[in-house]
């Protein structure tokens, strides 16, 4: 039964936004400060049970901006609103983080007055388009390069706006400064075109007196449609057109349940989350006084048809859904912090569509700690960027996660992954790539690797170590193999653990460090022993083997004919010349 779990090692700080890592790790800022964390999950692979460390103190602290993983593993913030608390400070500082470094790098910003809280959306190509809150101007951010670009002016300005990217390489928007309206940014051609306009008596902005013109979470699905969630209380379903600059078609969704006053709940400024089942995890809230979305929030889940009733966590009882951050893990939870130190993870019900998993086409059925691989596949970016908030709150998690369990003690070590070879979604059948550091204290002995998205998982049976004693084998000459364990066995007999062929010495020895340095050194010496064999010419070369069967039965035959020919030469030869 899907319900939440507090974690058992709560932060000693109050929790902000989250950012999934690419080794499985937990970014985590404390609020309003520039204070950031770490969540690692334990040697079984619970976030529940995860631990805490601290990381490098970041050069700016503030409660919005926005954020992206990058193509290389490291973090892309900019702008920020309330720095260090300071309401309604934006802010226009532009910072990368470097997970492995654990460093903070400052970079230079598009140019303008301040970002504050703007929307983003990392594009199929890595590059991230971010939005202006003052104005109609876009820019695009090159992270490989290191630079900003003008990008073409959208149809209003994109204060409070959330960006959802598509599988046709489009970022569609939900306007708020012209709502309505919808239009979105086609990729390709580097242009905003018109996305249609939200159904009459659906808007999906709230604009009551005293608030901002905000709008909820937008969520691309498992089947293609892209659920949209008001702060009116009221959702909207917008189904992508077969030409990607044609406005495309939107739909009635269902609203969220009344208050006692009649009152729809609304999303405002909330987060949501694609669950592997398909459904949409999302809260509402009552509306206050003053237009914003009050407390208690409540969960739902949409199902594609209806909104229906999911738990609630104790810590966003007294909580707006704005203050509400969630974050899906690669285990198919949900991670929500609340702005206190009091943690919730969610266990969905439910199960994915085999169809939706990330297939794996080419993998290393062997690594070795400390080294670097590569693996291939299809939807290896899952089917959805999979996590939304209203505006700006972005953390997308559209790329693959690699985690190898050991087979034997059943502890499971998650690979740093990068140089994804794109960021786009539901890429169908087209093979993409992404390569993965294996940690180096990673247990070895065989193993499952599994490649993550969109927290639904498929695994391979590997092997983490060295070669073992069967597989090292050489080539010699033409198709002749020498198997190692027959020519070896006798020249390594000081090794008394290691056993023939007919064994696999790794389930014995696998996590023995003299076993592994025994492996090494065969390596080596086997490496040498080819070379001596060669030198030695062990086998007799081609033209000096004897001739066998039909071939040999024929140059018998031949072989008296032959003879009495070269006799009579030689006699030829021993005759007197005639003298002219």
């Amino acid at each position: 039964m899907a319900g939440w779990t507090a974690l058992n090692n709560q932060p000693s700080f109050n929790a902000n936004h989250m950012m999934l890592l690419t080794d499985g790790t937990v970014l985590v800022q404390e609020l309003a400060t520039a204070n950031w964390y770490k969540l690692t999950p334990d040697n079984s692979g619970s976030y529940v049970n995860g631990s805490w460390s601290t990381l490098a103190t970041g050069p700016v602290g503030p409660t919005y901006y926005a954020s992206a993983v990058l193509m290389d593993g490291r973090v892309f913030m900019a702008g920020g609103e309330d720095n260090l608390g300071n309401d309604g400070v934006d802010i226009n500082n532009c910072e990368i983080y470097d997970p492995v470094a654990d460093s903070w790098t400052t970079i230079g910003g598009p140019g303008w007055a301040n970002i504050g809280d703007a929307p983003c959306c990392m594009l199929p190509d890595g590059t991230i388009l971010l939005g202006n809150i003052n104005d109609t101007s876009t820019a695009i951010y090159d992270p490989v390069a290191n630079s900003w670009s003008a990008g073409p002016n959208k149809d209003d300005t994109s204060s409070e706006e959330t960006w959802t990217l598509l599988p046709d390489q489009t970022v569609l928007v939900a306007e708020c400064q012209n709502h309505p309206a919808a239009d979105k940014y086609v990729a390709p051609a580097n242009s905003w075109v018109s996305a249609g306009s939200i159904p009459a008596g659906h808007d999906l902005v709230q604009s009551s007196s005293g608030s901002s013109d905000e709008i909820g979470p937008a969520i691309l699905m498992t089947d293609g449609r892209v659920f949209a969630i008001g702060a009116s209380g009221h959702s909207a379903l917008y189904t992508m057109p077969p030409i990607a600059n044609q406005p495309g078609t939107w739909a009635a969704g269902p609203d969220f349940p009344t208050d006692k006053s009649g009152n729809l709940y609304e999303a405002f400024d909330a987060p949501a989350v694609l669950l592997p089942s398909g459904n949409v995890l999302c809260i509402a809230g009552p509306i206050q006084g003053d237009g914003w979305a009050g407390s208690p929030s409540h969960c739902y889940e949409f199902d594609g048809t209806n909104l229906n009733p999911a738990p609630d966590p104790a810590n966003i009882a007294n909580r707006e859904t704005w203050e509400v951050r969630m974050l899906l893990l690669p285990t198919g939870e949900v991670l929500l912090s609340s702005r206190s130190n009091d943690m919730r993870v969610y266990q969905p019900d439910g199960s994915p569509d085999p169809s939706w998993a990330p297939e794996i086409t080419s993998y290393p059925s062997t690594v070795a700690p400390g080294k670097t691989y590569t693996v291939e596949g299809r939807q290896l970016n899952g089917l959805s960027q999979a996590n939304s908030y209203g505006d700006d709150a972005t953390m997308a998690t559209n790329y693959p996660l690699v985690r190898i369990t050991n087979l034997s003690s059943g502890h499971v070590f998650y690979c740093r992954t990068h140089d994804f070879s794109t960021m786009a979604v539901a890429t169908g059948n087209v093979i993409h790539s992404a390569q993965f550091d294996v940690p180096s204290s990673i247990e070895t002995g065989p193993a499952k690797l599994c490649v993550i998205a969109n927290g639904i998982a498929t695994c391979k049976t590997i092997s983490v170590g060295y070669k073992i004693w069967k597989e090292v084998k050489f080539e010699i000459k033409e198709n002749y193999k020498l198997e190692a364990d027959i020519v070896l066995k006798g020249l390594f007999a000081d090794f008394p653990k290691l056993k023939d062929n007919e064994g696999d010495p790794w389930q014995q020895y696998g996590g023995d460090p003299a076993w592994l340095q025994a492996v090494q050194v065969i390596a080596e010496r086997a490496d040498q022993l080819q070379q001596e064999i060669a030198d030695l010419r062990a086998f007799i070369r081609p033209e000096e083997r004897p001739r066998v069967g039909q071939v040999a039965l024929d140059a018998a035959a031949e072989r008296p004919a032959k003879q009495q020919a070269l006799r009579k030469k030689d006699a030829d030869k021993s005759k007197p010349k005639r003298r002219r």
